[in-house]
């Protein structure tokens, strides 16, 4: 895949603004300004970070030309959707070390991202990890109120995706045939990031 488009760039964006907007408007005033606040920082966490800035790499590599944004629109979507479960309560055991352990899936999905992967299984894979980052957040919502603080979290990671596809995007055009083992070193450190992670959680 070669190009992704300034067009389909700035329609990512502007669909998480105005998912911010949307959100912060159904909040009250103050209170929703508050929990807004809350989740533009919360996606920061250096495992949900790494994730994040993640997806957007394999997407530009790993996908057909032109379907980069199908990598952070799953993310996107099962985010907000299991938020919304963690909110009301829905959890699995260990949730923290399976964060963990979705940042060294995704450092492998980086170094296998010049193989042949059928799309719905990384699809699937996006999907199913952003399941657990959702959880996650949800369980820490606020008292100020959900859709304030999803709109935030939302936002950043989007902001966070289209930073990992800027990334993707500048390996695939100044590295040429390094591009593979350029992306194998960054699947790598961040694999072995996710262990650290996980080492932290069983310590």
């Amino acid at each position: 895949m070669k190009h992704l488009t300034p067009r389909r760039l700035t329609a990512l964006a502007l669909f998480s603004a105005l998912t911010a907007l949307s959100g912060a408007a159904q909040a009250h005033t103050g209170h929703g300004t508050h929990s807004l606040m809350e989740g533009l920082a919360h996606p920061f966490g250096l495992d949900h970070l790494l994730a994040m800035l993640a997806v957007g790499v394999w997407s530009v590599s790993a996908l057909p030309q032109g379907k980069a944004w199908w990598g952070p629109a799953t993310f996107l979507l099962a985010l907000v959707a299991s938020a919304a479960l963690g909110a009301a309560g829905v959890t699995v055991p260990y949730l923290e070390q399976a964060i963990a352990l979705s940042v060294v899936l995704f450092g492998a999905m980086l170094v296998l991202a010049n193989r042949a992967m059928p799309v719905t299984l990384g699809l699937g894979l996006v999907a199913a990890a952003s399941a657990l980052h959702g959880l996650a957040h949800g369980a820490e919502t606020p008292a100020t109120g959900f859709a304030g603080y999803a709109a935030g979290f939302m936002l950043t990671t989007a902001v966070l995706h289209i930073g990992g596809v800027g990334v993707g995007l500048a390996i695939q055009r100044w590295l040429g045939q390094r591009r593979g083992a350029v992306l194998g070193g960054l699947g790598a450190a961040l694999a072995a990031a996710g262990v650290v992670l996980f080492g932290q959680l069983a310590a």
